[in-house]
């Protein structure tokens, strides 16, 4: 969803996602390159300048994506309460 409004480089990428490694941001935007949902664009400048955009399919999954947030933002309450039940259970 960080590519939703405009192409971004990797690093505000990076700085928008708390707590993703490099690595896994790396591989992350390979696998949505691979599917064919964000396109990369390197412009030679030095240092090379990378930018990652959604593609039409990946603006299609918008709404499916944007529900699902929207589902555990709002879910937040009973899902902190269900791991806490349950990490009472694994207690000796």
């Amino acid at each position: 969803m960080m590519l939703r409004d405009e192409p971004r480089r990797f690093n505000a990428l990076k700085r928008s996602i708390d707590g993703i490694s490099q690595h896994m941001l790396t591989l992350t935007l390979r696998g949505l390159e691979r599917d064919g949902l964000v396109t990369r664009t390197v412009f030679p400048t030095t240092p090379p300048r990378v930018d990652y955009a959604l593609t039409p399919l990946g603006h299609s999954l918008r709404g499916p994506v944007e529900a699902l947030g929207r589902w555990a933002m709002e879910n937040q309450p009973a899902i902190r309460a269900a791991r806490q039940a349950y990490d009472g259970h694994l207690e000796p």
